[in-house]
């Protein structure tokens, strides 16, 4: 076939597709039902900058046919086989225009050659925006040994996903804990398990390989948070065990035998400890707060492991910090008395803003992945009001979360679509603190939400992309030399 020919081929093949993708219902009844589609995008609230909400249909469906109207006749009409896929400029040009406003989303669905037309739903267009994207681990969710794993960013305005580092880069190694200072994607800290263990810690263009791990404390530090100076990240220090419940309902868990929280100093290299965080109990998941004068964590009473581990509840707690000096306070304030109500609160995340602290709520422990029962909770920092995210949860657990830069935005963790896969979910809050209803990340293929062999955990907001030179980060790991921190009690 000539050049010529092949072309006119394409060009034709390529008409004949659209034609099939773009039949339009006729004959069609009309029903009171509303469609039901995966994701779940009904009613839900979204940021302009967000990719187009493809989706497909849960059931058997021959094609189906999609209309998204604004309030002024603008619209976007498409068909499809296996699903609803937006032309993406066509919908972030939709999206641009009603900020603050509602669309109308209207779906047929032909089966046995009958059209259906269902009721309307609504999407609401926030006029508050959205960051550039997340940064997330994908692993497969086994409990003693895992395979592929690495850390990844995503595009929240298009379907771009590109490896930052995988475990492949290393055999053997495991990568976790990233964070950045406050969605700044120029402050990244990431650990590295394994024979080529170390923590890397990014800024700006330079990278450094370090070893937070010392005689003095009980593990390298893990969970870590920066402090908004970019001067300070604090970590925990754990030494965590892994277990096995009979009950049918309940699969793993995870809980720390010891655990104290502790702050490494960047431009020092020391490590800051004090007696009120590493005390017998259990201190763990540090955060500072917007302004860097104080650190929450969580504590809880120490307990004989693992007999008792469901005896094991922390509180929400903060200690003064002050950045000066490196100091800290000399008393501990319990905002939220968990173990009170037989409760246990975990990863605290204060908003930006400093309104809010969002945490998890479960019955027992800290690690909340397979708590059908864990929650989100927000604590008003000015009234003091506690309440569950009642908007936002579901009956399956909902786990690791984290805010956007202003604070409108949170990303979690959540195994509300299957009970055994954990993916990501978004919601906004507005200026009361009242939460939307949360919608499933964007797939190009909606399908994939529904096929994917890996859980995604530990979101972050990114503001940019990340950008790592990846081969000399491979020959600072490979390599034996780690830049070794000091403990100053």
């Amino acid at each position: 076939m000539n050049k010529v020919n092949k072309t006119i081929y394409i060009i034709i093949c390529g008409l004949i597709i659209l034609i099939g993708c773009s039949e339009k219902p006729k004959d069609f009844n009309v029903t009171d039902e509303l469609p039901t589609i995966f994701p779940d995008y009904k009613e839900v609230t979204i940021p302009a900058e967000i990719a187009p909400l493809n989706f497909t249909w849960m059931g058997e469906a021959d094609r189906l046919y999609a209309i998204i109207a604004d309030e002024s006749g603008n619209r976007i009409e498409i068909g499809g086989k296996q699903g609803i896929q937006f032309p993406e400029k066509d919908w972030s040009k939709l999206l641009t225009a009603n900020k603050g406003k509602s669309l109308r989303v209207t779906v047929s669905r032909k089966s046995a050659a009958k059209w259906v037309t269902y009721q309307s739903f609504s999407i609401h267009v926030s006029p508050y925006p959205i960051d550039f994207g997340l940064c997330y681990r994908l692993i497969a969710p086994g409990y003693e040994a895992y395979s592929k794993m690495g850390i990844y960013q995503r595009s929240l305005s298009d379907f771009t996903q590109t490896a930052l580092i995988e475990n492949s880069l290393v055999p053997g190694s495991c990568v976790n804990c990233h964070s950045f200072k406050q969605t700044d994607a120029q402050y990244m800290n990431l650990h590295i398990r394994g024979n080529h263990g170390g923590t890397l810690l990014k800024q700006g263009n330079n990278n450094e390989l370090l070893s937070l791990k010392t005689d003095e404390l009980i593990s390298a530090g893990v969970y870590p948070y920066w402090h908004p100076s970019g001067k300070f990240i604090a970590y925990s220090v754990n030494r965590t065990q892994q277990a096995f419940h009979t009950h049918p309902d309940e699969r793993v868990e995870v809980f720390d035998h010891e655990s104290d929280v502790i702050v490494y100093d960047i431009t020092s290299n020391r490590i800051l400890t004090s007696p009120l965080l590493s005390t017998a109990d259990f201190e763990t998941f540090p955060a500072f707060s917007p302004d860097g004068s104080s650190l929450y964590f969580c504590s809880a009473q120490q307990r004989k492991l693992p007999e008792e581990c469901k005896e094991v509840r922390y509180n929400l707690c903060r200690i003064t910090f002050d950045a000066e000096t490196g100091t800290f306070g000399e008393r501990i304030d319990t905002l939220v008395h968990a173990s009170a109500v037989n409760k246990s609160a975990s990863i605290p995340r204060p908003s930006y803003d400093g309104k809010y602290i969002m945490y998890g709520l479960a019955d027992y422990g800290s690690f909340f992945i397979w708590h059908n029962e864990a929650d989100l909770w927000l604590l008003d920092l000015e009234s003091g009001e506690q309440r569950a995210l009642a908007e936002a949860n579901s009956s399956y657990a909902e786990s690791y979360h984290s805010w956007s830069s202003n604070s409108h935005w949170f990303v979690f963790a959540s195994r509300r679509d299957d009970g055994l896969y954990t993916r990501l979910y978004l919601s906004s809050i507005d200026d009361n603190g009242n939460a939307t209803k949360p919608f499933l990340l964007p797939q190009k293929n909606p399908a994939v939400n529904d096929g994917s062999f890996f859980s995604y955990n530990v979101p972050e907001f990114i503001s940019s992309p990340v950008k790592l030179n990846i081969r000399e980060i491979e020959q600072k790991i490979l390599s034996p030399k780690r830049k070794q921190a000091v403990v100053i009690e």
